[in-house]
C-alpha cells in the first residue's frame, strides 16, 4: 500500500509510484471521485488549454503568427 500524509493546510505530496502510473506531471489536472468512503483520483482530460479560453482558437498558430506577435 502506497501512502502519503496531509498536511495541517490540507495538502499532500502524491507518491512518485503514483505519479508514475498515472503519467502525470506538473500542471495536470486531477480529477476525484467520491465512492462508498473511498476515492478514486485519475488524470482528468480537462477541457483544452485549462482555464484559458483562448486556448481552443487554432486560426493564429503559424509560425508567422509567432513571429508577428513575438514580444507583445
Amino acid at each position: 500500500m502506497i501512502t502519503s500524509r496531509l498536511t495541517s493546510k490540507a495538502q499532500t505530496t502524491i507518491p512518485q509510484a503514483v505519479r508514475a502510473a498515472l503519467g502525470l506531471r506538473a500542471g495536470d489536472e486531477l480529477a476525484y471521485v467520491i465512492e462508498d468512503g473511498r476515492v478514486l483520483l485519475t488524470r482528468s482530460s480537462g477541457r483544452p488549454g485549462g482555464d484559458d479560453p483562448f486556448a481552443t482558437f487554432f486560426e493564429w498558430e503559424s509560425a508567422a503568427d509567432a513571429r508577428a506577435y513575438d514580444g507583445l
